[in-house]
């Protein structure tokens, strides 16, 4: 393993998952009475980065789907998402009503967490570095997103409401257009 690598894939990743500027997404998911738990949240996207790092490709494949297909309905989700934040209305919801026990998993592991973007990039780093590399780098991301999802109700804490509300509505609106461009470029691509 190569030190250069590790920090190279860690960085790559850090950006792609950007779960510091996802936390206006996390808190306002919290706020509307989603359970989120941190270890599980982080485990479940461990392990959904690492089964695309190793079997992506295939799994892809064996649903008849390509990558470009995998990111164009990542981006609806995160289109949705960010009509949430901007209009106050909920599309995802638990899995019976007054549920939010799942919660975490869709919208939050996917596509925010562990989305088309991290799981391509996966792929694509995958065809570049070692696996040690790439597994450490995973790992690395792994530990701050469980930390940044551990301080979030610190953080709710310390922000005012009016502050909160402004960073969602700006974070809706970033959302949909980064829902946009990748429908845009994967459509391109199709």
């Amino acid at each position: 393993m190569n030190l250069n690598n590790i920090l190279t894939i860690t960085l790559i990743l850090f950006s792609v998952i950007d779960v510091v500027g996802s936390l206006p997404v996390i808190i306002d998911m919290k706020r509307q009475g989603v359970n989120i738990h941190p270890g599980k949240s982080t485990i479940v996207a461990g392990m959904l980065m690492l089964v695309f790092l190793f079997f992506g490709t295939s799994v892809l494949k064996l649903f008849g789907l390509d990558v470009s297909s995998f990111a164009l309905a990542g981006s609806l989700i995160i289109f949705f998402i960010g009509l949430e934040m901007i209009l106050g209305i909920r599309f995802f919801r638990g899995e019976e009503e007054g549920s939010h026990q799942a919660g975490y998993l869709v919208p939050l592991v996917f596509p925010i967490l562990a989305g088309a973007g991290t799981l391509t990039t996966i792929i694509s780093l995958r065809a570049q570095y070692e696996l040690g590399s790439l597994i450490t780098g995973i790992i690395l991301n792994l530990g701050l997103i469980f930390l940044v999802l551990k301080m979030t109700p610190w953080i709710m804490k310390k922000m005012s409401p009016q502050a909160l509300i402004g960073l969602r509505k700006a974070f809706g609106i970033i959302m949909i257009a980064i829902a946009f461009q990748m429908f845009r470029h994967h459509w391109l691509l199709a």
